[in-house]
């Protein structure tokens, strides 16, 4: 009996009814890996090809205040990725807010809804 054990259980998780075969496994870390990639890599590809710096009003951010940097697609689709990061460019929070909010400003002007 151990001293730490006095009733002699085992202790831990309990035991999976069905342990995952190898190609399960695999394929769960492959949707892992791609899950990873679709949504984070494309705002750093970004900051390293424009740089930390707002496209609109040019002010210029540290890697302290760089969250203050956002990815604006040009095209409005925020699943057109291209590689060359032409469909990107760095906003600040601000210009990006003035952005989006321009159209809908715009269509109140018009008297569209």
């Amino acid at each position: 009996m151990s001293p730490r054990n006095p009733y002699n259980r085992k202790a831990g998780r309990p035991k999976p009814e069905r342990l995952p075969t190898a190609e399960e496994i695999a394929k769960g870390i492959r949707d892992l890996k791609h899950l990873g990639t679709a949504g984070i890599s494309y705002r750093n590809r970004s900051l390293e090809l424009h740089g930390l710096i707002c496209a609109k009003c040019a002010r210029e951010f540290t890697a302290a205040d760089r969250h203050m940097l956002t990815v604006h697609h040009i095209d409005g689709n925020d699943k057109n990725n291209p590689p060359d990061g032409s469909n990107w460019e760095n906003l600040c929070v601000y210009c990006h807010e003035a952005e989006h909010s321009r159209g809908l400003l715009g269509d109140y002007l018009r008297g569209d809804d």
